[in-house]
C-alpha cells in the first residue's frame, strides 16, 4: 500500500506543475511573476480546459494518496492521524471547492463565483492547511518522526509567508509569492507519500 501512496503522491505534485507550465502555455499574455495559478483556470482563460484538466487528475491523485495515508495511519497517535485526516478534507475542500467556483475572470471581478472562490474556499481552505500542519508536526515530533515533523513546518512557515507576501510585497512579484502558498501543500503531500513509503516498506 505504501508505494501506491508514493507513486500517487509525487504523480499529484507532477500533474499540478504540468497543470500550471502548460496552462500558462496556452494562456496568450500570462506572467507567472506577476498572476495568480487559479488565473489559469479561470472560466474566461483561454488555458481553463487544459489547466483544469490537469488541476483535476492532481485532485485525484492528491485524494487517493491521502486516502492511503488514512488507512496506513490508522494506528499513528491521535495527534498524527488527526492531522492527516485534516489534511485530507482540506485537499477535498479544495478540489471540489475551486472546481464548483472558479473564478470568473483572471483576478477577481466581484462575481459570485469569484467572491465564493476567493472569500470562502481560499479562507477554509488556509485554515484547514494551518490546523492540519500544526497537528502533523506536533504529531510527528511525539512520535519520534522528526523529519517529516521539520517537513511540515517548512511547509507551514512557506505558507504563512506566501499569504502574508500576497498581500505585503509589490504586486510585480505577486505570482512567485502566491506559489509559496499554492505548492506548500502540493509538495507536501508529495513528501508524505515518500516518507511513509520509505519508512512503513523498508
Amino acid at each position: 500500500m505504501g508505494i501506491w501512496a508514493c507513486a500517487c503522491g509525487i504523480l499529484s505534485v507532477i500533474f499540478y506543475l504540468l497543470h500550471d507550465i502548460i496552462g500558462a502555455a496556452n494562456y496568450p499574455g500570462y506572467q507567472w511573476t506577476k498572476q495568480a495559478v487559479s488565473d489559469l483556470t479561470a472560466t474566461d482563460a483561454t488555458s481553463f480546459a487544459i489547466a483544469r484538466g490537469l488541476s483535476a487528475i492532481h485532485g485525484i491523485f492528491t485524494a487517493v494518496c491521502c486516502a492511503f495515508l488514512c488507512v496506513m495511519l490508522k494506528d499513528a497517535r491521535k495527534t498524527l492521524r488527526t492531522g492527516i485526516y485534516v489534511f485530507t478534507f482540506m485537499n477535498g475542500v479544495s478540489a471540489i471547492g475551486y472546481s464548483l467556483f472558479p473564478l470568473s475572470s483572471a483576478g477577481y471581478d466581484g462575481s459570485v463565483p469569484s467572491f465564493i472562490h476567493v472569500y470562502v474556499i481560499t479562507i477554509l481552505v488556509v485554515v484547514l492547511s494551518i490546523l492540519s500542519l500544526v497537528l502533523i508536526a506536533v504529531g510527528c515530533f511525539k512520535d519520534h518522526r522528526k523529519g517529516l515533523g521539520i517537513a511540515a513546518i517548512v511547509a507551514l512557515a512557506l505558507m504563512f509567508f506566501g499569504a502574508a507576501g500576497s498581500m505585503a510585497l509589490p504586486k510585480e512579484i505577486f505570482g512567485i509569492v502566491e506559489r509559496f502558498s499554492t505548492y506548500s501543500a502540493v509538495i507536501f503531500t508529495g513528501i508524505m507519500g515518500v516518507y511513509w513509503y520509505r519508512n512503513l516498506e523498508a
